[in-house]
């Protein structure tokens, strides 16, 4: 279980054949190491705080929000996705922007509120962060790999084209 904290962008997390304990054990060591217990976890300067759940913030709520998909809206139901807990690690390698060509990095408004929106075109891979009122931080509401009908249609690409004017 170790060997996924040596793991580097952009291999992708050795946990299909883990049981479910394992492999939950192996990406809360990744997140611990790269989220939780790293002090400087800003982008930009500005200190990312995970979304709220109820009133409350907690890390279980952001380790939810990036291992897992919401499958029903309604109930607000989520189920474990291979796909974004694969890439757990990347989220502290962009939040870094330690890669510089083909990145997309911007803010847009949408009808939730205000997006920032950190876009790798090559690995079609999207960090979604929501500016605080205050302007000195961010929720991390999302990370994940673009798939299916919203990577075809370059979703990310088209808000980008409806950026803001700056960063928010």
């Amino acid at each position: 279980m170790p060997f996924n904290q040596l793991k580097r962008y952009n291999d992708l997390l050795d946990i299909t054949g883990m049981s479910p304990h394992n492999r939950n054990t192996s990406l809360k060591g990744v997140f611990d190491r790269d989220i939780t217990n790293n002090i400087n976890f800003k982008f930009r300067a500005k200190q990312i705080t995970p979304t709220p759940l109820d009133g409350r913030i907690t890390m279980d709520t952001l380790f939810r929000h990036l291992t897992t998909v919401m499958i029903d809206k309604k109930t607000r139901a989520r189920e474990y996705d291979v796909h974004r807990s694969q890439r757990l690690h990347w989220v502290k390698y962009h939040i870094r922007e330690t890669k510089k060509n083909n990145m997309l990095v911007y803010s847009v408004k949408e009808p939730d509120g205000n997006r920032t929106y950190v876009y790798d075109k090559d690995e079609k891979y999207v960090i979604v962060l929501e500016p605080l009122r205050n302007g000195n931080e961010y929720y991390l509401l999302s990370a994940y790999h673009v798939r299916g009908k919203d990577a075809k249609r370059n979703k990310f690409e088209k808000k980008f084209k409806r950026r803001l004017a700056e960063l928010l």
